[in-house]
C-alpha cells in the first residue's frame, strides 16, 4: 500500500524551522539558510536529511554541547593560491557555511575557470545534493564531499566503525538538455544513518548487508543498528577513504574523535568540507565531433548512453526532479503523518500553530 503524504506550506515550514534554530541562539540569517536547505531536501524528496534530521543533529552534537557555535565568524586563512580559499568555520552552522562556500567557489570559477573552498572546523551541512543541484541550475559543474559527524561505518574487512558515512555529491548543468541537473549524490555506506532514523520512525526495515548489530552481525532491524557497512565492499570503503584523506589535508580531526570530547585540548573533534566549482567553458577542448557545440555534444553523449534497450534507465537526479515536480504540483512540501507529528512537537514547543494533516492532491 503506497504511503500517504500531507501538504505543508513551505513558508510556514521555513518560519518554524528558522524559529527553532533562533531559539537555540542562532542568528536569523544562518537560521533562514538552514531552513531553506531543509525545505530543498523535502522539495526534492529527500526524507533522510530534512528539517527533523537537521534539528536532531544539532540537538545531539551541536549547539547544546558546543559542537556547533551560533553566529560564529568565518575566518579566511591566508593562501598563495588565487583560485582556492581555505576557511576556518569556527564550528558555524554547516548549512550556512556550505551555501556561502559554494557561492564563493562560483565567484572564483568565473575568474579562474575553477574555484575551490576548503573548510576546517565545520559542523555537518546535511544534504550535499541540494547544494550541487542549485549550483548546476546556475550553470556550473559542482562537487562536494565532507566527513560525517560520527564514525559509524566499518571499514572493509574490519569490525570497528572508524569511518563516517562520508557522502560525495556531483551536480552537472544539464537542465537545458534534460529539464533537470544530473545529480550524483550518495553516502559511501550502504545507507545513510538518516535512513536508519527514518525507518525507525516509519516502522520499516533495512536492506540486507547494510548494517551490523552490537555483535557485528548483519541486521535489517533499524532499532538494532550499531554500525553501517560500506556499499560495494572495498569500493565504498575506498570512496569513504577519499573523504577522510581530503579532510586530513585540510586539518580534519581523527575519525574516532568526531562527535565526541577529544582526549586532550590539543586534539580536534570537528568535520571538514571540500567544495569545487568548474566552469564548463574551462573544460572545452573546442574540437567536438561533427562540429557540435559543447552543449550539443553533451546532449549527444547522454542520448548515446540511453540508446535502444536503455530507454527505461534512470539518470541520477531524475528522481529528485520528479519529486520536485510533485511538490510543485501540490503547491508545497510533502511529509508523512509521522513527520507531521514530529514537526508539530517542535511547533508546540515554540508556541507555533500546529500543521493540519491536509492530504496532498
Amino acid at each position: 500500500m503506497p504511503e500517504s503524504f500531507y501538504l505543508v506550506d513551505q513558508d510556514k515550514h521555513n518560519t518554524l524551522v528558522s524559529a527553532a534554530y533562533q531559539a537555540r541562539g542562532f542568528a536569523k540569517d544562518e537560521a533562514d539558510e538552514a531552513a531553506a536547505m531543509a525545505a530543498a531536501a523535502t522539495w526534492h524528496g529527500n526524507r533522510t536529511h530534512n528539517a527533523l534530521k537537521a534539528l536532531h543533529l544539532d540537538e545531539l552534537f551541536g549547539s547544546a554541547i558546543g559542537g556547533c557555535v551560533p553566529n560564529a565568524p568565518i575566518e579566511l586563512i591566508p593562501s598563495r593560491f588565487k583560485a582556492t580559499e581555505v576557511w576556518n568555520a569556527n564550528k558555524k552552522l554547516g548549512q550556512s557555511v556550505a551555501k556561502r562556500a559554494f557561492d564563493r567557489a562560483i565567484e572564483l570559477a568565473e575568474t579562474y575557470g575553477v574555484g575551490i573552498v576548503s573548510v576546517d572546523n565545520a559542523f555537518h551541512y546535511l544534504w550535499g545534493g541540494g547544494y550541487v543541484i542549485e549550483a548546476a541550475k546556475r550553470g556550473y559543474i559542482a562537487y562536494t564531499n565532507c566527513t560525517s559527524t560520527l564514525a559509524e561505518v566499518v571499514p572493509f574487512m574490519g569490525k570497528t566503525p572508524t569511518l563516517g558515512t562520508n557522502p560525495h555529491s556531483w551536480g552537472f548543468p544539464t537542465t537545458d538538455i534534460l529539464g533537470f541537473p544530473i545529480a550524483i549524490d550518495w553516502a559511501t555506506s550502504t545507507c545513510a544513518m538518516g535512513r536508519v532514523q527514518q525507518l525507525k520512525r516509519e516502522g520499516g526495515t533495512l536492506p540486507p548487508l547494510a548494517a551490523v548489530d552490537t555483535d557485528g552481525q548483519p541486521t535489517t532491524d533499524p532499532n538494532k543498528v550499531h554500525a553501517l557497512l560500506p556499499f560495494g565492499a572495498h569500493k565504498g570503503y575506498g570512496l569513504s577513504l577519499i573523504n577522510e584523506l581530503t579532510a586530513a589535508y585540510i586539518g580534519g580531526s581523527l575519525p574516532l574523535h568526531r562527535g565526541h570530547t577529544p582526549p586532550s585540548k590539543d586534539e580536534k573533534s570537528t568535520t571538514a568540507f571540500f567544495f569545487q566549482i568548474i566552469h564548463p567553458e574551462a573544460l572545452s577542448g573546442q574540437a567536438f565531433a561533427c562540429q557540435r557545440s559543447q552543449q550539443e555534444n553533451l546532449k549527444a553523449v547522454v542520448e548515446n548512453i540511453l540508446t535502444q534497450g536503455n530507454e527505461k534507465s534512470i539518470l541520477p537526479g531524475q528522481l529528485e526532479a520528479q519529486a520536485a515536480q510533485r511538490s510543485e504540483a501540490a503547491g508545497g512540501l510533502l511529509f508523512s503523518a509521522a513527520e507531521i507529528d514530529e514537526l508539530n512537537t517542535i511547533a508546540r514547543t515554540l508556541d507555533f500553530p500546529e500543521f493540519a494533516k491536509v492530504p496532498a492532491p
